[in-house]
């Protein structure tokens, strides 16, 4: 039996990247899990990478969990609701909440070079816009959607993924806020949360071999598969002793050491630092 067999994970913003890598790990892991995005056609995000939700559902399926896609636009929370409706109707629970989507990497698309930016004052204002509204608000109303099952439960993991930008200077003001943003939100939900056994924490990966990385000129020696991460949450699902990590602050290479689990290709990719970052 596989260990988070008939548990129900909900991975926003999941049609490529770390998301979808997420809804990999937790379906190897056997889990049920529900992937939104807006991405239903090939061809069709804005970066014109490749990847749909409905591919994310079926290598989840694949894997040996259940992989199930619903279109969901975060920054509508009509849309939100309805997702979690769903979930409600079809499984009346839900054990796994990753809050992945975002919002601000117009950069990939517009023909700015985000690391090469300078001065705040010169970014376009929907830059700020972008991460708060696709970001940090849709991290928080999944959240609020959420909480009212796990509490009914006794139990449930929430996660917001999260980067070292949030503890720099130097990855610009937008981008550094609404990070720090999201580490915040986790700690203080995890406040609230604790006396009802959920745990909310957040997450940073390291550097992940993404689809816009590999088109970039990174250094991969010390990286990471956007599955990998979703073998964090997966680890960190079935700690029976999770609440005590409840309201931290988590590196995925890191957890990697102390669960004992490796990347794809056997690899245990070492944790980076906030200087590396």
């Amino acid at each position: 039996m596989k260990p988070l067999q008939g548990n129900v994970a909900l991975v926003t913003g999941a049609s490529r990247g770390v998301g979808k890598g997420i809804a990999l790990g937790l379906g190897e892991a056997g889990a049920t899990v529900y992937i939104t995005g807006r991405t239903t056609e090939e061809g069709q995000s804005a970066a014109k990478l490749l990847g749909t939700i409905y591919q994310t559902a079926d290598e989840v399926t694949n894997l040996g969990g259940q992989g199930i896609a619903v279109p969901c636009n975060h920054r509508n929370d009509d849309e939100v609701r309805a997702v979690f409706d769903r979930i409600r109707a079809e499984q009346n629970r839900i054990d796994i909440l990753v809050n992945n989507v975002w919002g601000g990497y117009e950069h990939y698309t517009d023909g700015t070079e985000f690391w090469k930016e300078k001065g705040f004052w010169n970014m376009p204002l929907a830059r700020w816009d972008a991460m708060f509204q696709a970001g940090v608000r849709a991290h928080y109303v999944a959240s609020v959607l959420a909480a009212p099952m796990m509490i009914a439960q006794q139990a449930g993991l929430m996660v917001n993924i999260s980067f070292f930008a949030a503890q720099r200077n130097d990855r610009g003001v937008a981008y550094g806020v609404a990070k720090a943003a999201s580490d915040r939100m986790a700690i203080c939900m995890a406040h609230e949360l604790r006396e009802y056994n959920v745990t909310a924490l957040s997450l940073y990966p390291g550097l992940v071999r993404t689809e816009s990385v590999l088109k970039a000129d990174f250094d991969l020696s010390n990286s990471e598969s956007p599955q990998f991460i979703g073998r964090a949450i997966a680890a960190l699902a079935t700690d029976p002793q999770i609440i005590l990590k409840s309201g931290q602050i988590l590196v995925a290479a890191a957890l990697a050491q102390e669960y004992g689990f490796t990347d794809i290709d056997g690899k245990q990719p070492r944790p980076i630092t906030v200087d590396e970052a």
